[in-house]
């Protein structure tokens, strides 16, 4: 039988700034467990209110190409914040497996030095194989994080695919990393990149590696010109050089955060924040109604039968799907009798 969670402790420890209740209350709020969600309702609720006590903590996302040094990077930039005395949480949204639900990429052994400041907490967390699961897992993260004193969140994505957009979707500021000579300036346009970046940091530009880096960024800020179109009074997104290696020019990038942050203002930012949690309650519905799906004991009734007339080219997959709403739909309506025979 699983220990039954003291909600009133595990709160009572992050509102202190306890690691051991951070990591507790993280563990409940990302959980899919039925028997979790309750404590982490009650959980968020407390943790919300503290979290409302304190000023507003710095939310940024960090995104880029595999390979462009996001840990790295975010290992020198949180050195840098706690040795000028912030807090700094790091939540790493990790691929997941899709036979486990774990993390693939072994992240649990990166960042090792920001693992160890105290003013620092690392969290590495598997994205559920769902987009619906990062903005859950993560947005509830966050506040656990803001209500211990963390004043400052960085999230760091997988860096591949839609996962981008829904981080840009919970953070005030969203930075994007690249390299020299990964024609980003082009893909980033093409995918949209460009349009959801806040500031872009062209990494790696240390040694021989840095003229390439100068000429990247200079190249990747003329293509930002031409996404803007000119428009004075929208926020242009700075491009800069920096070495998350080195820690060169890091304080840099942190500086056009921060004058990104300052554009917003306290009330964008609120407008922001308002917006976010619109789209992250229909993004909790969307998980909720899937995890019912999958729990649903209709739906397991007739998925053999779905599952065999597909594969046997009797029933395409648009019948297939509308069969397994019905009978999910038939049971939400009080009928236990299930569908009619699929096919």
């Amino acid at each position: 039988m699983a220990r039954p969670i003291d909600v009133a402790a595990i709160a009572a420890g992050v509102r202190e700034g306890a690691r051991a209740a951070v990591a507790r209350a993280i563990t409940v709020v990302e959980s899919s467990h039925p028997g979790h969600r309750d404590a982490a309702r009650e959980l968020l609720t407390d943790l919300t209110a503290a979290a409302a006590d304190r000023p507003p903590a710095w939310r940024v996302g960090i995104s880029g190409v595999p390979g462009v040094g996001k840990s790295t990077f975010i290992e020198s930039l949180g050195t840098y914040l706690t040795g000028e005395g912030h807090r700094v949480g790091v939540l790493a949204v990790d691929p997941s497996s899709v036979r486990t639900g774990g993390s693939v990429l072994g992240d649990k052994t990166r960042m090792a030095r920001l693992s160890t400041d105290p003013a620092a907490y690392v969290r590495p967390s598997p994205s559920a194989g769902t987009l619906g699961g990062v903005a859950r897992a993560t947005a509830q993260a966050m506040t656990v994080l803001e209500a211990a004193g963390y004043d400052v969140v960085l999230v760091e994505t997988v860096g591949v695919g839609q996962s981008e957009v829904t981080v840009a979707g919970m953070v005030d500021t969203f930075l994007f990393l690249t390299l020299a000579r990964t024609g980003d300036s082009l893909q980033g346009i093409k995918k949209g990149i460009l349009e959801i970046a806040d500031v872009i940091a062209v990494n790696k530009a240390d040694g021989d590696r840095e003229p390439e880096a100068r000429v990247a960024a200079r190249d990747l800020a003329g293509a930002i010109r031409l996404v803007q179109g000119g428009r004075p009074e929208a926020w242009v997104p700075p491009v800069l050089t920096c070495s998350g290696l080195t820690g060169v020019d890091v304080d840099r990038v942190w500086a056009r955060i921060g004058a990104h942050r300052d554009h917003l203002g306290d009330g964008g930012i609120a407008r922001k924040r308002a917006h976010q949690q619109l789209d992250f309650t229909w993004a909790l519905v969307r998980d909720e109604l899937e995890q019912r799906l999958r729990r649903s004991e209709a739906v397991r009734r007739v998925r053999a039968e779905v599952n065999e007339a597909v594969l046997a080219g009797d029933l395409t997959a648009p019948l297939a799907a509308d069969a397994i709403l019905a009978a999910y739909d038939e049971v939400s309506r009080g009928d236990s009798d299930g569908p009619d025979s699929l096919v």
